[in-house]
């Protein structure tokens, strides 16, 4: 890639760049938290970096008996931290570019397959805006407990790119493909009640109570038998996620030519002007 977007070869999580999530073990339980508050929590390229880094760390962790996705703030995850350095890709050409997107795109998707696919299980705590890319993240955790003041939104069609980190499939696969449409073609937004009654949320409660809530969840899974717990886990997943892999690849080209298309350059002018956009598929 011309620009040196994505770090793929520091191993450091604070040094060299904004710590954008933290590791914590306490009692059998991997705490990993989204701590930029103050960018309601806004994911980029490095967040990827970060988030693949620490689960690579808890893998073979023999202490981690589960882990807990939370954010710190009154967001779990805003979407994508427009502010972020060196947010765009560049290539010499339309062609190179889209090609480095792609490529880009695969590359995150292999650092949540990261998370997605820890021997442990993974519980997502979530409260106040959990949109895009956050409704993305949460969606690759096993189970989600959800703050009743939790707003849930895929905005993406409005901005002109797709739904690249596969949370639309995520959709379909848990609420049924019919919904999974509904929510990314409209990009409406949904309240914690909705999302629980579409199965995309387990359990929702008081904000006062998630942190205790979600920490009492971890905490029953983690003093359950490890083999037992890991095996019910990939089982599961094998039988839930058999069309996965291909789907995601499409989702990666096809968020390759929206990223690099002028419609995706018109939806954010579009959305920094407060404006309607105006896309003419191209």
């Amino acid at each position: 890639m011309r620009a040196a977007v994505i770090d793929t070869v520091s191993t450091e999580t604070g040094e060299g760049a904004e710590r954008r999530v933290r590791l914590d073990v306490e009692d059998g339980i991997a705490l990993l938290t989204l701590c930029r508050p103050d960018k309601l929590n806004g994911w980029s390229w490095e967040s990827t970096r970060q988030l693949g880094l620490l689960a690579d760390r808890i893998r073979f962790d023999p202490s981690v008996r589960a882990v807990l996705l939370r954010a710190e703030g009154r967001a779990f995850c805003a979407g994508i931290d427009v502010t972020a350095p060196g947010g765009a890709i560049t290539g010499d050409s339309p062609a190179e570019r889209t090609h480095n997107y792609y490529e880009g795109i695969r590359w995150v998707h292999e650092r949540f397959a990261v998370l997605a696919r820890l021997p442990q299980p993974v519980i997502a705590a979530v409260q106040g805006y959990c949109l895009g890319f956050g409704f993305e993240l949460a969606l690759m955790a096993d189970i989600r407990i959800a703050a009743d003041d939790a707003v849930f939104a895929l905005p993406e069609a409005g901005l002109g790119v797709a739904v690249d980190a596969g949370g639309d499939l995520r959709i379909a696969r848990e609420a049924g493909a019919g919904w999974a449409k509904f929510l990314a073609l409209t990009g409406r937004r949904i309240d914690a009640a909705t999302a629980e009654r579409l199965h995309l949320v387990q359990l929702v409660v008081p904000p006062g109570l998630l942190e205790e809530a979600s920490r009492e969840l971890a905490a029953e899974i983690a003093a359950n038998a490890p083999l037992a717990v890991q095996g019910i886990k990939r089982g599961i997943d094998a039988y839930a996620d058999a069309a996965l892999p291909a789907a995601l690849d499409r989702v990666a080209m096809t968020a390759a030519l929206t990223l690099t298309s002028e419609d995706s350059r018109e939806g954010y002018r579009a959305k920094a002007a407060r404006r309607p956009p105006h896309f003419r598929g191209a």
